[in-house]
């Protein structure tokens, strides 16, 4: 009972912001739009967009001051939530967090290995990031070499992950980015453990589990096809998550002797099974539609819990996803039908 009435308000509020969330037909709408100042002012009259975006004049904006305003309504929702939730759910969305942490991160290395001469303006950010995070984004912002990056770092969680790789040679950016990723995703996985207790670990670990299985099995195909690595490179990258994955079963697919014998093992482990259209091609593709189910089920069967809190912010990282999407569509007079094709690939 305690845990209904301390999640009954928070619940309360989700729902209602989730009736915000664009519909299939709305994204159709969108789809029809011949323009992307057009576009900016449909999404202006729509409720989860329309106050935070009424002061703007649509045909003053570019294409990076968009993708910024956009990723700023998932912000917006977070605070939202953040300000609601008492300090047991806060421990959720703390965690949660993280990943806007590593985004931003990424945003500096990819202007660091740009090698262009280009200013990086977090400035629409730092009023969010002021309040839950530790990070200088701005020094973060003007590092002008790898080393500069990481030297910036210090004093931060990210420091050492990123310092370890300086003993390998030449790494690239792929290798910064998954050293963020596998950083955050393990702490995730441990912290869960001690941070959460009854429905909130149930569904956060269902979720989670799902989530760490589907990422390993992306990097084994990627690593595999993209790159030639090695198993030993291979087991490096992965998460220590065996979650409906057994261990043998991930060890046969790092170490298939080819894209055949690949094939088959993924058939028979629990996502092949559940998932008959899954494959090495569909991994990628399928990842959010499974996550949608996988999160849709864990907070229908755990609702007063941070289920609940995680599917409402997965589901609206992935309407700017599609956002995104389309207004990339609009702005190369894309057909309609082909931009609902995109969209709705997601």
């Amino acid at each position: 009972m305690g845990k209904m009435l301390s999640y009954s308000g928070l619940v309360t509020k989700i729902r209602a912001m989730k009736s915000n969330l664009l519909t299939d037909d709305q994204y159709r709408e969108l789809a029809e739009i011949s323009s992307v100042p057009l576009a900016v002012a449909y999404l202006k009259q729509r409720p989860a967009y329309s106050q935070i975006w009424a002061s703007l004049d649509e045909n003053d904006l570019h294409r990076g001051q968009i993708e910024k305003l956009l990723i700023n309504a998932v912000y917006n929702d977070f605070t939202r939530l953040y300000r609601f939730a008492n300090m047991e759910q806060r421990k959720f969305l703390d965690l949660y967090f993280k990943r806007y942490e590593v985004a931003i991160l990424k945003n500096c290395l990819n202007k660091v290995f740009d090698h262009r001469d280009v200013e990086l303006d977090l400035s629409m950010f730092h009023a969010f990031f002021g309040r839950h995070s530790s990070l200088n984004i701005n020094l973060l912002a003007s590092s002008s070499s790898i080393e500069d990056f990481i030297n910036n770092l210090k004093g931060t969680e990210y420091y050492q992950p990123l310092n370890h790789l300086r003993e390998i040679e030449s790494p690239t950016l792929f290798d910064y980015e998954t050293a963020l990723d596998v950083f955050n995703f393990r702490n995730i996985w441990t912290l869960k453990d001690k941070l959460f207790h009854d429905e909130d670990l149930k569904g956060l670990t269902n979720a989670y589990g799902h989530k760490f299985d589907l990422l390993n099995l992306q990097w084994i195909r990627r690593s595999r096809e993209f790159y030639q690595a090695t198993p030993a490179d291979i087991y490096a990258l992965l998460l220590p998550v065996h979650y409906k994955l057994k261990k043998e079963e991930i060890t046969a697919l790092v170490e298939a002797e080819n894209n055949t014998v690949f094939e088959d093992v993924l058939s028979r482990t629990y996502y092949g099974k559940h998932y008959p259209q899954l494959s090495a091609d569909t991994l990628e593709d399928m990842y959010i539609s499974i996550m949608k189910r996988v999160l849709t089920r864990s907070a229908k069967s755990h609702p007063f819990s941070a289920a609940t809190i995680y599917q409402y912010l997965f589901f609206k990282d992935h309407e700017i996803r599609r956002l995104t999407v389309a207004l990339e569509c609009i702005r190369y007079s894309v057909p309609p039908e082909e931009t609902v094709a995109h969209i709705f690939k997601f």
